[in-house]
């Protein structure tokens, strides 16, 4: 890229995009605790250190520097080539768990529910805990702002269960109640979805506004109409009509049943272009379409999938509600009504600190689920010697083995890392909340069958990211709130949530600064879906920061132009929750065998208890939910108390 061409992005501002603390740079070497470069450790662990405070962190996140290096020299061979000797932590714990996510938090909960006088140490491997369940925050016009770095509601296709529900009306969550009093819609009334059409994909550069807009009134922007604008030839836009309106039968003589059976043996890609005769342009047009629910694109989800959760292209087929169950698959979506949703400002990040509050009172201040939003989390409060909850953040764990026998050991010893140093901590019993795919390099001495079974569970690589803008007049302007980019590198732009929590309120004014929400998948399209995650998982890792900024960049230039909007002098901070491992791996009829009898199944072959050792994650549920990584931290903690 050229130096103009930067300079017109304002790649040469200075900018929050990088590793700021309170303000002052943290360099890499800082954030970073591989073993390789290591600095003797400091007096006191950094979230012992005044002013500690990651959610203000912006630039690259997520899977940040410093967090993921270990556990790849474990899983490499190279870790023990290069470390110390441990040495012992000096404290004896009932449990130790590693993973400071919403799973690994559950757990010390139903654990000290349990055992009240139980010692628990939580291990972290990144900078902040909350797992996948992370908040940005940005200090803007003397206004805090808040942004979720990864999970976003409390969400599920089915009811939650009575553990999971359970405990979220014990931290004093009520989802109904929430979305009627703090949801504020209203400030982006008269704002419509729209979307971008990028030269490189369909031909020209065009901003197309008020697809399927629903106004106040009830009335609504036809298709036809907004065909018209788009940069479309005639073909591709009748194609486009025919799935969003058509109501011819694609698969005649067949009952609903059939069809559904069908339906579960194509992908949406097929189904659009064999059976609906669609196009390369239409298909393009579609392909991002399924990125947010699935982290794929439609060649790797089921058709009948995107049936479930109402996707277009199936009125003509007049299927019948109630899902199928072929060789034990149900279709996905919402057909039991879901659970309740609710999106807090900083998305589930806002479950993750009402469970450390719950733990350690005195590290978050308040009482409800409403007055934490704006509570300001005391670090130094989280790791004190002698408390009988503890969570000690940058701290990878390396090994977890059962000493004595399995079938009758005598406790477990933990080794982690941190600042340089390798520490070993011994516990009457173990939880591994953290990835799947991570476990059998921790247990080495795990059965294979158990090892081949984690392996299995191949997370989906995703990017979320927040871009805090000067203003939002150009989206105002152009009449805009969300944009669908399906041809771009970033799928998704939406202006931030507007809900009103305790003391948090959304931006009202067009005039003042706001939060961008921004979402990206890497997909290899045509490849099986496991095999397309491992490689966006390499994708991830190998883009550097800039070339995130400068995707961003120049994206918002050429979607709201039309708008006004410069990103050399709009945009005030970035933040790239980069999450190689993201969303749980669900299975998938296209790519999975679900002859296979449900405890046979990876994911339950995968969580055995072994020894003193129990396992809980989203992964061991195989749902990308956050009701699933409570109810699996549940199973995990009486599977200890019962052995």
């Amino acid at each position: 890229m050229g130096k103009r061409k930067q300079r017109d992005l304002g790649l040469d501002r200075a900018i929050d995009r990088r590793d700021f603390l309170n303000g002052v740079a943290i360099g890499a070497a800082a954030l970073s605790s591989g073993l390789a470069h290591a600095a003797p450790a400091p007096a006191g662990a950094p979230q012992d250190q005044p002013g500690y405070y990651p959610p203000l962190l912006h630039g690259l996140r997520g899977s940040h520097p410093g967090s993921f290096e270990m556990a790849h020299s474990l899983r490499d061979g190279t870790f023990w080539d290069h470390a110390e000797k441990p040495e012992d932590d000096a404290a004896v714990y009932d449990l130790v768990i590693a993973g400071g996510g919403i799973s690994g938090l559950s757990a010390a909960h139903f654990f000290r529910a349990a055992k009240p006088n139980a010692r628990i140490l939580i291990l972290e491997n990144h900078d902040d805990f909350g797992g996948h369940a992370k908040r940005n925050e940005y200090q803007l016009n003397g206004r805090v702002e808040l942004m979720n770095g990864g999970t976003m509601l409390i969400d599920s296709p089915h009811p939650y269960s009575k553990v999971a529900q359970g405990l979220i009306e014990e931290l004093g969550i009520d989802p109904v109640a929430l979305a009627k009093k703090c949801n504020r819609r209203e400030i982006y009334k008269g704002l419509a979805p729209a979307t971008f059409f990028d030269k490189e994909t369909f031909g020209a550069d065009r901003l197309v506004v008020g697809r399927e807009r629903v106004d106040e009134e009830g009335g609504t922007i036809p298709w036809p109409e907004f065909l018209a604008k788009a940069p479309l030839d005639a073909k591709t836009r009748a194609d486009i009509l025919r799935v969003q309106e058509g109501t011819g039968d694609s698969m005649p003589g067949l009952t609903s049943a059939q069809k559904k059976d069908k339906l579960s043996r194509m992908s949406y890609l097929v189904y659009l272009r064999d059976y609906l005769k669609c196009g390369p342009k239409a298909l393009a047009f579609y392909q991002t379409i399924t990125h947010d629910e699935w982290g794929t694109a439609i060649d790797a989800e089921p058709a009948l999938d995107c049936w479930g959760f109402g996707l277009p292209g199936f009125k003509g087929l007049k299927l019948e509600r109630g899902s199928i169950a072929r060789m034990g698959y149900t279709a996905a979506g919402y057909e039991d009504e879901g659970s309740p949703t609710f999106h807090f400002p900083d998305g589930n990040a806002t479950i993750a600190r009402l469970l450390v509050r719950n733990l350690i009172p005195e590290a978050i201040p308040g009482h409800t689920a409403e007055d934490i939003v704006t509570a300001r989390a005391d670090y130094s409060k989280l790791d004190r010697s002698g408390a009988p909850i503890r969570i000690r953040l940058s701290s990878t764990v390396v090994g977890a083995r059962n000493m004595g026998a399995v079938k009758s050991p005598k406790g477990v010893e933990i080794a982690y890392a941190r600042g340089g140093r390798v520490y070993r901590a011994h516990a009457a019993n173990c939880i591994l909340a953290c990835w799947n795919m991570m476990i059998p390099y921790l247990c080495p001495e795990l059965p294979e069958t158990q090892k081949n079974a984690l392996h299995q569970l191949v997370k989906v690589p995703l990017v979320y990211t927040g871009v805090a803008i000067r203003n939002w007049r150009a989206f105002h302007r152009l009449g805009v709130a969300g944009i669908s980019a399906p041809g771009s590198y970033w799928s998704g732009t939406r202006l931030n949530w507007p809900v009103d929590v305790g003391k948090y309120t959304s931006v009202r004014s067009p005039d003042d600064p706001i939060l961008l929400f921004m979402v990206h998948v890497p997909l290899t399209p045509g490849m099986p879906e496991r095999d397309q995650h491992r490689m966006g998982r390499m994708q991830l890792l190998g883009t550097p920061f800039s070339t995130y900024e400068t995707k961003i960049r120049d994206q918002l230039n050429r979607m709201l132009a039309g708008g006004g909007f410069d990103s050399a002098r709009d945009i005030l901070a970035i933040t790239v929750n980069r999450w190689p491992h993201g969303y749980a791996y669900e299975f998938n009829p296209l790519f999975d065998d679900f002859s296979i009898p449900p405890e046979k199944r990876a994911n339950v072959v995968g969580r055995q208890r072994f020894g003193r050792i129990a396992i809980a994650n989203s992964d061991s549920g195989a749902a990308a939910y956050t009701d699933s990584a409570i109810d699996q931290a549940h199973r995990a903690v009486n599977e200890l108390l019962a052995a």
